[in-house]
């Protein structure tokens, strides 16, 4: 069987091919793990590694990691969605949220980021196949809520996340990607904020090649890196 440590090494060389494929400086796109229902174990195994990045899904669970694994210098990303009752945990937990998907998380997440802290990097999730299924706002909404977001003081808006529906073929996998560049690239040139807008959090271990091609700068990797992960639910 291959160790999480093998499998991590796969998934870099995985993802340093598509960038040299796409043209783009060695390193333009970051690996973000997600570590949902994995143990403080086996993070710190990846830390141990070099990795530092991890995604996190289920906020309490996240909190427990956090708590055991707070000797390493580790960037925590929110990466699930986010009830209102929670984000004061994730405002003050989080560097990073690609989760946020109408004002009123965002506006909570910003008044609730500690002053001792920098502001919390966000990115705007994007329903980008329209999925009734799938969390996040319109690409029709987007610029009015991109808009709105610049305006907080507490968070940046850094750029946009999308998951596209994995039931269609590669093609429209790799086409709603590509809508999603797009959408970005439109927002920089549209916002006063444009210039904070540098990241593309698309692609997951079945389509992170098609993600990096369109311009992805973080991929969100789970199962390539750690296997098949067990059910998990939160109250």
């Amino acid at each position: 069987m291959m160790s999480i440590a093998d499998n991590l090494n796969r998934v870099r060389e995985r993802v340093e091919k598509a960038v040299s494929l796409a043209q783009r400086p060695a390193g333009d796109c970051r690996l973000l793990a997600v570590s949902k229902t994995r143990s403080a174990d086996e993070i710190r195994s990846l830390a141990e590694l070099g990795q530092l990045d991890f995604g996190e899904n289920y906020l309490q669970e996240a909190l427990d990691k956090m708590s055991e694994l707070a000797d390493l210098p580790l960037q925590w990303h929110f990466i699930g969605p986010i009830q209102s009752n929670k984000t004061r945990s994730i405002a003050e937990s989080f560097s990073w949220v690609h989760s946020v998907d109408r004002l009123k998380i965002a506006r909570r997440l910003s008044e609730q980021r500690p002053d001792n802290l920098p502001p919390l990097n966000v990115c705007l999730q994007i329903n980008i196949d329209d999925e009734d299924s799938k969390s996040g706002c319109s690409v029709e909404e987007a610029a009015q809520l991109a808009e709105e977001i610049c305006q907080l003081e507490r968070v940046v808006l850094r750029g946009l996340m999308a998951i596209p529906d994995p039931e269609q073929s590669d093609e429209a996998i790799a086409s709603s990607f590509q809508r999603l560049a797009d959408l970005l690239e439109q927002l920089k040139a549209t916002l006063p904020c444009g210039q904070s807008l540098d990241t593309l959090s698309m692609g997951m271990s079945g389509d992170l090649d098609s993600a990096i091609a369109a311009g992805s700068t973080c991929v969100r990797v789970g199962t390539a890196i750690f296997g098949e992960r067990p059910a998990k639910t939160e109250s």
